[in-house]
């Protein structure tokens, strides 16, 4: 059972403090340079997990990749995400939504040299759901990063994917280790919060 807060947080989040971190889920990393059909994979449930949130007013963060040409990065991936290209945007069937947030980043961790960590604040947030890929590389950095500073993690595994299954088990196994993350399912996950939301709150 999922952890209850029965007070307000300030009106300016999610009463909770939830908040869902979409992690670059664009078209580069689903069906462009570096497509991978597992990520085309976890789509759908993403899907349901961000309608659930919007119907609750738990705030959605896109955290996207996007690279100037000249990026040291690309030694190592290729070029890819190029900023204003269109690899770099969102997938047409998670387009981010009037009331989303978009966080564009450099780094594998969705936090360096961003802004999200004090949007997060400005929100109230202490909780994050990661979704997204890859659960190896930018979703595993920004988990470390969300737990250095204070955040609870908690990671649908079937919202998460990697290039290989390995990677994939691997990283989730690591999260739960390492950063305490909360390894669930968004079904589970879904479940627990709107039994959490059934708790009427109270003012202050």
């Amino acid at each position: 059972m999922g952890r209850m807060l029965f007070a307000s947080r300030g009106g300016r989040g999610d009463i909770l403090g939830v908040a869902v971190l979409v992690i670059d889920m664009i078209n580069d990393f689903v069906s462009g340079m570096l497509k991978s059909s597992r990520a085309k994979g976890v789509v759908p449930n993403i899907q349901k997990l961000l309608e659930f949130a919007r119907s609750r007013k738990i705030p959605v963060v896109y955290t996207c990749d996007s690279h100037q040409s000249t990026d040291a990065e690309f030694e190592l991936w290729g070029p890819h995400a190029i900023a204003g290209s269109r690899g770099a945007e969102v997938v047409s069937e998670l387009k981010p939504k009037k009331g989303d947030h978009i966080v564009k980043k450099g780094k594998y961790s969705a936090f360096f040299g961003t802004d999200l960590d004090q949007l997060l604040r400005d929100l109230d947030v202490t909780r994050l759901v990661l979704v997204g890929v890859s659960t190896d590389v930018c979703v595993q950095n920004t988990a470390a990063d969300a737990f250095y500073r204070g955040y609870e993690i908690v990671v649908p595994r079937d919202c998460v994917d990697a290039f290989t299954e390995e990677g994939h088990r691997r990283a989730l196994e690591y999260m739960g280790k390492v950063y305490g993350a909360k390894v669930t399912t968004s079904d589970e996950l879904i479940k627990n919060l709107r039994r959490e939301h059934a708790v009427i709150p109270c003012s202050f």
